[in-house]
């Protein structure tokens, strides 16, 4: 069994969470916890198809230059080659699942913040 207390964890960005609840090069899940304010670099997986659904909070995901909010127990689709950024535009904790096949390991170009 695995869960968020149990599961192996790491600090991303300057002040977020996650937890890998599947770790494999076939598929990745992992639970991640961004504070208000908070955002990845946009990015984009030549190969890896992912799964974000929300657990608790409102995600902004910015994919392909289009703005989405995704409220707790609703998710998106990010594509292979779709530049995305998830973000935390609410004044609350957002927290999340995603979904990665296969494992993004090695598969993550970032991309200017200015570039569509």
């Amino acid at each position: 069994m695995i869960s968020k207390e149990n599961a192996e964890h790491y600090v991303w960005g300057e002040k977020c969470d996650g937890w890998y609840l599947v770790k494999r090069q076939d598929m990745l899940v992992i639970h991640e916890k961004m504070p208000s304010g908070t955002k990845e670099k946009r990015h984009y997986h030549s190969v890896s198809r992912q799964f974000f659904f929300v657990l608790e909070g409102i995600l902004t995901m910015e994919l392909e230059g289009k703005r989405h909010e995704i409220v707790a127990r609703h998710g998106i689709e990010i594509p292979p080659e779709a530049k995305h950024q998830a973000r935390n535009d609410s004044d609350t904790v957002v927290e999340f699942i995603v979904i990665s096949h296969p494992t993004t390991r090695g598969d993550r170009s970032d991309v200017s913040e200015l570039t569509s």
